[in-house]
C-alpha cells in the first residue's frame, strides 16, 4: 500500500520590494510579476506542495521563518531582497531553524554595486542562486523536491 502520508511542504518566500516586479526596473527584474513567477512553480510542479508568501517586513520574514520550521516544510525558497546585504537578524533566524533554506537573487549582485556583493545569510543557507533570473526559483524548488523530499 503506498505511502498516505503528505508530503512535506516547500515555501517559497520573497522579501521587500518583490511585489514590485514587473514594474520594478525591469531592466535588472524583466517583465514578470510575482504573480506570474507563483504560477509558473505551480505548473512546473505541480506535484508539490509550494506554500508562497512576500513580506516587506523584515520582522514578518523572520516569523515566516519561524513558522515554516513548526510544520512539515522540505525547504524554504528565499529571496531576501536588499534585507541579504544588511540583516543580522534575518541571519540568525534561518541560523536558528533546521529546515534547509536556499538563497535565490534574481540578478547576478556580484555584477552590481559593491554593497550587494557581501550576504550576511548565505553561510547558513544550504545553497545560494543568483543571476539566472526567475529559472533560480524553479532550481530551488526541484533541488528541495528531488533531494530534500518536498
Amino acid at each position: 500500500m503506498p505511502d498516505a502520508s503528505p508530503r512535506p511542504g516547500i515555501l517559497v518566500l520573497n522579501g521587500p520590494n518583490l511585489n514590485r516586479l514587473g514594474q520594478r526596473e525591469p531592466d535588472v527584474y524583466g517583465a514578470l510579476t510575482l504573480a506570474d513567477i507563483e504560477s509558473d512553480l505551480r505548473r512546473r510542479f505541480s506535484e508539490v506542495a509550494l506554500r508562497f508568501e512576500q513580506h516587506n517586513g523584515e520582522g514578518a520574514l523572520i516569523d515566516a521563518l519561524h513558522a515554516a520550521d513548526t510544520v512539515e516544510t522540505a525547504g524554504i525558497v528565499f529571496n531576501p531582497g536588499g534585507y541579504a546585504h544588511t540583516s543580522v537578524a534575518l541571519r540568525d533566524a534561518i541560523a536558528s531553524i533546521s529546515t534547509p533554506v536556499v538563497e535565490v537573487h534574481i540578478s547576478n549582485v556580484y555584477a552590481r554595486e559593491a554593497f550587494r556583493h557581501t550576504s550576511y545569510l548565505t553561510a547558513v543557507c544550504a545553497g545560494l542562486i543568483a543571476g539566472l533570473g526567475m529559472t533560480g526559483y524553479a532550481l530551488a524548488v526541484e533541488y528541495f523536491s528531488k533531494h530534500v523530499g518536498g
